[in-house]
């Protein structure tokens, strides 16, 4: 029984010190990034952490168009470094990113630059947003874009980059040029540079008013009042955004706001100044966006 006793022990012994070289050896190779050679019957070789940060896709940083959702990773209002930069985030329910395509005015490259349809597919609650978003398909692709207020599934939609000599009478959630459409319509979904994409009046329940159109220009009111002048190339989405009951959601209780992904405050009282009165300003001045030539530039 001793020998025996013995000989197990031997043979443990030398089972225990191949893996130990083998662990020697993967220390020594991971710093060069490469994978361990397996010479046992259970060492496997592994990725180390800098070849696994390339493989991994940020949803952020995707590229390529597509109508399926995307995961998202919540930040809890931290950057990169792990600090604080927004305050009162953290939490909520999981949520997954649709790509929203603002540039209305978008021809299939296999395609006539002209006048195109679409039919409305899908009109859908967005968790990323507070307006309804529509999935539409035209030609060969669908995408997604931001719902006005009385678009349903099944209807017919228009884009058009004309500006005629007539004003057009264009429908709800066509997308015209400025120029094309006549004084006084809601527009929503302002672009500020031809081409770019929309970046005003997005929001649920918004909508903007064509006030005058001057020298290749037009003037657009705000939501906030506010007046932008941009290049009448510039196009926009006709009609008021979806979801216009928005702004007369009940919360209830505190419970879900944590859904949304809203922390509550600090709690610490403090009294209001001067600064919480109501105070009578003035409209700001208007915003021009367009680059227009100086007088002493003609004149000279």
């Amino acid at each position: 029984m001793m020998a025996v006793s013995c000989l197990t022990r031997a043979l443990r012994s030398l089972t225990v010190s191949q893996p130990a070289l083998l662990s020697a050896q993967a220390v020594t190779q991971t710093k060069l990034g490469s994978l361990v050679p397996c010479t046992g019957g259970q060492c496997r070789g592994f990725l180390t952490t800098a070849s696994l940060d390339q493989n991994r896709t940020r949803w952020k940083q995707t590229e390529k168009y597509t109508i399926k959702p995307i995961g998202m990773k919540k930040t809890g209002g931290r950057d990169h470094t792990g600090k604080i930069r927004t305050h009162g985030i953290g939490g909520g329910h999981k949520q997954k990113y649709r790509m929203i395509d603002f540039q209305r005015l978008r021809y299939e490259s296999d395609r006539e630059p002209k006048p195109f349809e679409e039919r409305v597919v899908e009109v859908r609650y967005d968790p990323c947003r507070s307006a309804d978003i529509a999935l539409v398909a035209g030609g060969n692709r669908k995408r997604w874009i931001i719902a006005t207020e009385s678009m349903q599934s099944g209807d017919i939609i228009k884009t058009s980059g004309v500006i005629g000599r007539m004003a057009v009478s264009a429908n709800e959630g066509d997308a015209y040029p400025l120029g094309a459409l006549p004084v006084g319509t809601l527009v929503n979904n302002l672009e500020i540079q031809p081409g770019k994409g929309s970046e005003y009046i997005r929001a649920a329940g918004t909508s903007g008013v064509l006030l005058r159109k001057v020298n290749g220009t037009a003037i657009v009111q705000l939501p906030s009042k506010q007046q932008v002048q941009v290049l009448e190339t510039c196009v926009v989405t006709v009609g008021r955004v979806s979801n216009i009951d928005h702004n007369k959601q009940i919360i209830g209780k505190a419970g879900r706001n944590r859904w949304l992904g809203i922390r509550p405050s600090s709690g610490l009282w403090q009294r209001k100044g001067g600064w919480a009165g109501r105070k009578i300003k003035p409209l700001p001045p208007m915003k021009n966006y367009v680059n227009l030539p100086s007088i002493s530039n003609n004149t000279t």
